[in-house]
């Protein structure tokens, strides 16, 4: 693996204006088939195999012409302190919208609130529900604008009125300034830890331009397989993350191949044939978690993890053809300053052999047990609030009170009671039966009469007279786990109402909905986590050659998800310190949370193991005892791996200052996720065990060593290819190092051939 990623580093090195020119080409070829590609057809949100999902697929087979799925707004309407609704003055305003509101072009039904007793007790509060023909992506601006007006005319009426649901609904948004702040804060970090602003810039723009690739080709290919605009959403992330993370390994280990006095285009060769295999099999284990997504058994899941999966294996490509490519066209502007002056300072800082990450390497190896112990300590109590999980989708109950979603939530819950805000809707299937308006009614008695329901609204019909659908108010909010006893209640005892009416019935609704998501989520994390972390397993056996390394891998992941998983919970469900990062309610933790932490996480987790260990079996394999195997590889590996760290962090951080808790969340989790494993896994924990398991850690046993192919990542075999530099050699290499970026002799020979000084490896 070394030895050809090494000829293919050097190639791209050699034919670098033909390496440039086809990415070039690949780029406005993917942006002019997305430009001409056809937008892909929302299908929204669908979960095959549970209950409310077959309830939305019956009503939309039975009620043709009005979409299970559509878009609906409920536009409250609160009457000043002292009124009611029921006056004259505010009445004509009411009616007057609802009106208006049925006048529009994809409106399906404007309910009255007066004609369906939609009025609160004290009278002061009523709702009118407006249902579309369209789902909320497919609304016209049109559609909404005039919605809006008759909002703003009963609102000059006098009334306070707040609208929820979809149809108006504030998308939500990025971190806006605050995740500007965190790519600044990414650039900054590699500015200081290079000292180049071309060092700094190069893995940016790898990254930006397997992003542009990847997205263009997700466009390009929308129609065909069905992807939706937020399908890129992971891709864009992912691809991001990882394609700053590949060059920068790659271009760390340039810098280092130079300073040992290699030429430039022997040195781009070694990087990518040692960097590069850990950027290959690193690339590798995210593909794995993220294509493993296709278990959860979620379409748009399943279409997110490969479309991210495709972005991740383009950023691999780029890092292997067209960094190695631009560092030919600049061989020296990605040293420091002081390696292109080969200053004194520089000398001696070559000369030094400690820094900041082989010191605290030898901190750890002298005290293991303590470091390991209080390593997996501290994480399991972070990781403790796990046991308290809920999951679920948090609506409008999570939003800031200043929109009007959350306004309308709370107004609905202060006139009509906490479980209005979560009704059950109940599709009842009489086909075949004697008397269907008889069969419905007994069903929704039967239901109505269940503890824990309030009120049971008048049964609707379809055409046929063979299908109804009604609502269940429960008495708890959506979010409660009363709630979700309730549901399981009504299908419990399902068959003795079946058997006593005659007809069949389905649970579905928002409420139902996201209690089926969860649950199925929660049945798939444990085949999803098998599947991903075996795979994964068997690739870093193949990558170390060895049996408890992996295995030590695997735990320390667990650890770190745990862990995020547990802060998560901490700050979103049980509000500690939530007030702090600007969450105005707590709830249950969205459903996808773990998944997103265990898929995203597992593959940057696997990044740095990769990139951290694979230095210290280097040194390993070249001669060195354990213990300063494991000092050897922090010598050359921490910083750079602190600095992918931070820059991680830096960017999802981004991500906690918008305004949506959920987008909040999503950052939390991945922030602190990041910084659990690069700080206390791999920083600590990993180089903890590795010190108390000595020579055991590297063990293979012979039978299984002759079976697997020694893929060599590590570069044995290229290091005794390619002879060390001699004097005169690193003495001509600093001599290039010296001469401007700028100057042609510095980027190379014009026709691509290998300079004098450069030495030709051994044949």
């Amino acid at each position: 693996m070394a030895t050809v990623l090494y000829h293919l580093g050097r190639a791209a090195f050699r034919w670098r204006w033909f390496v440039t020119v086809l990415w070039v080409a690949v780029l406005g070829a993917v942006g002019f088939a997305a430009a001409k590609a056809p937008t892909a057809a929302d299908e929204g949100f669908t979960m095959p195999g549970i209950e409310s999902q077959k309830a939305f697929d019956l009503l939309e087979q039975r009620f043709p012409g009005t979409a299970a799925d559509g878009a609906s707004a409920r536009i409250v309407f609160i009457a000043p302190s002292g009124e009611k609704v029921t006056a004259t003055a505010h009445k004509k305003a009411v009616e007057k919208l609802v009106d208006e509101a049925a006048a529009g072009s994809q409106v399906a039904t404007a309910v009255d609130p007066f004609q369906a007793k939609a009025v609160s007790k004290d009278g002061r509060t009523a709702y009118a529900t407006v249902s579309f023909t369209a789902k909320a992506d497919d609304l016209t601006d049109a559609s909404k604008q005039h919605l809006e007006r008759a909002v703003d005319q009963a609102r000059d009426a006098g009334l306070t009125v707040e609208v929820g649901g979809d149809a108006l609904a504030t998308q939500p948004a990025a971190g806006g300034s605050a995740e500007a702040i965190g790519i600044a804060v990414a650039a900054l970090v590699l500015l200081v830890t290079f000292g180049s602003l071309a060092a700094a810039g190069l893995p940016l723009i790898a990254a930006i331009i397997g992003v542009a690739a990847s997205m263009t080709g997700i466009m390009a290919l929308s129609e065909t397989f069905g992807l939706s605009e937020n399908t890129g959403t992971l891709a864009t992330m992912l691809g991001l993350a990882c394609g700053i993370d590949y060059a920068l390994f790659v271009v760390s280990r340039y810098r280092e191949e130079r300073a040992k006095g290699h030429a430039p285009r022997e040195a781009v060769g070694l990087a990518v044939g040692t960097a590069g295999s850990a950027v290959v099999f690193a690339g590798l284990t995210v593909v794995i978690a993220l294509a493993g997504l296709s278990v959860v058994g979620i379409p748009m899941l399943t279409k997110m993890g490969l479309a991210a999966a495709g972005a991740v294996l383009v950023s691999v490509l780029i890092c292997l053809t067209l960094v190695p490519a631009v560092l030919g066209f600049w061989p020296n502007a990605v040293l420091s300053r002081g390696a292109r002056r080969n200053s004194r300072r520089h000398r001696r800082k070559q000369l030094k052999t400690e820094n900041g990450g082989s010191r605290w390497a030898k901190l750890v190896v002298r005290l293991p047990l303590p470091v390991l112990l209080l390593g997996v300590v501290g994480l399991g109590a972070v990781a403790t609030p796990v046991l308290d999980l809920q999951l679920g989708m948090p609506g409008d109950e999570a939003k800031p009170t200043s929109t009007t979603e959350r306004r309308a939530y709370d107004a609905l819950a202060d006139g009509f009671g906490p479980g209005f805000n979560g009704p059950l809707t109940i599709v009842v299937d009489a086909k075949g039966a004697d008397d269907a308006k008889s069969a419905v009614a007994a069903v929704a008695k039967d239901i109505g009469a269940t503890e824990g329901v309030v009120s049971v609204s008048p049964a609707r019909f379809n055409k046929a007279g063979d299908t109804a659908v009604f609502a269940a108010t429960p008495a708890t909010s959506p979010t409660d786990e009363k709630t979700k006893d309730l549901v399981r209640t009504i299908r419990g005892e399902r068959s003795g109402i079946e058997r006593d009416a005659g007809v069949s019935y389905e649970v579905t609704g928002k409420t139902a909905l996201d209690i089926d998501v969860a649950q199925k989520v929660q049945d798939s994390l444990v085949p999803y986590l098998a599947v991903v972390v075996g795979l994964a397993v068997v690739l870093l056996l193949l990558v170390f050659r060895s049996l408890l390394v992996p295995l030590k891998a695997a735990f320390g992941f667990l650890l770190s998800v745990l862990a995020a998983l547990g802060a998560v919970v901490a700050v979103f469900q049980q509000g500690h310190g939530a007030s702090l990062l600007g969450v105005e309610s707590t709830g249950p933790i969205m459903s996808m949370m773990p998944i997103f932490l265990v898929g995203i996480v597992f593959g940057l987790a696997m990044d740095y193991e990769v990139f951290l260990v694979s230095r210290m079996r280097e040194a390993y394999v070249h001669g060195e005892a354990p213990k300063q195997a494991v000092v050897s590889g922090f010598r050359h590996s921490a910083r750079v791996v602190v600095a992918a760290a931070l820059i991680m962090t830096a960017v999802f951080s981004g991500f906690i200052g918008a305004g949506e808790s959920m987008i909040k969340m999503i950052g939390f989790g991945l922030a602190i996720a990041v910084l659990f494993d690069a700080f206390v896994v791999r920083m600590a924990i990993v180089p903890a065990i590795l010190a108390l398991l000595g020579h055991k850690a590297w063990y293979l046993p012979k039978w299984l060593a002759r079976l697997l192919p020694d893929i060599d990542v590590e570069g044995e075999r290229l290091s005794r290819k390619v002879p060390a530099p001699t004097a005169a050699t690193a003495e001509s290499a600093q001599t290039a190092e010296s001469a401007p970026a700028a100057e042609p002799a510095a980027a190379g020979p014009a026709a691509g051939e290998p300079s004098e000084a450069e030495p030709a490896p051994a044949r």
